[in-house]
């Protein structure tokens, strides 16, 4: 069962500030008691609005370590890659070491890639944070509905209904073992989705349960 808070605003700049002070805020406090801010990023349009305004932030930059959630199964200099715009949205411009940056191998294809990020993941233990996104159809990172979700750490995704139809995801309980799980959800195109979820129709969004429940930032105008 998924614990949901939502997080109501009036503007995606308000939902951006509020969601940054949040990142923020987690990585402090996950310093303070382990020494480390363990990080899993998701692609889209909204994360990459947060990430432009966490390149401008003051943080301890030298504990963060990133992973992803998901990613395309194209070149890394493709632009579709979640990792690229990661990077130039963010990565590129704070000083987070470079061997604690774990992209996922995408462009060596969906098997061999997920292979390799499940032997990067298996001697972590809890992420500090999780970010996702809400796609149209209710898919967030690569688990999309109607299809079978691996429940390796990472797996291959080989016929996504949406380009490219290669993918490599975590699993969803691979994204529930986390400290804290944010959902960022904007634009009008998501209000189907949004009002499936909370009629607890069992979207992919829906599956992602951490137990200490998932926060949910969101223009209010999709909760009416």
């Amino acid at each position: 069962m998924q614990i949901r808070r939502w997080h109501a605003h009036s503007s995606q700049e308000s939902l951006q500030e509020d969601a940054a002070a949040h990142v923020l805020q987690s990585a402090e406090r996950s310093i303070r008691e382990r020494g480390i801010f363990r990080l899993v990023l998701a692609g889209g349009n909204t994360p990459k609005a947060l990430y432009e305004k966490l390149a401008r932030a003051d943080a301890a930059w030298h504990a963060w370590e990133i992973y992803f959630g998901d990613e395309r199964c194209l070149p890394p200099s493709h632009a579709e890659r979640n990792s690229r715009m990661a990077f130039e949205s963010w990565l590129s411009h704070v000083p987070i070491p470079e061997n604690r940056i774990h992209v996922i191998p995408a462009e060596l294809g969906p098997g061999e890639g997920a292979a390799r990020y499940s032997e990067i993941l298996k001697d972590i233990g809890e992420f500090d944070l999780v970010l996702l996104g809400l796609g149209e159809d209710g898919h967030t990172a690569s688990l999309f509905p109607g299809k079978t979700w691996g429940d390796q750490d990472a797996f291959a995704v080989f016929d996504a209904p949406k380009p490219p139809p290669e993918r490599i995801s975590l699993s969803a309980s691979r994204l529930s073992l986390s400290r804290q799980v944010f959902f960022l959800v904007s634009g009008e195109s998501k209000k189907q989705a949004v009002a499936d979820w909370r009629s607890e129709k069992p979207i992919p969004a829906s599956i992602i349960a951490p137990p200490s429940g998932a926060d949910i930032f969101i223009e209010a105008s999709l909760l009416r």
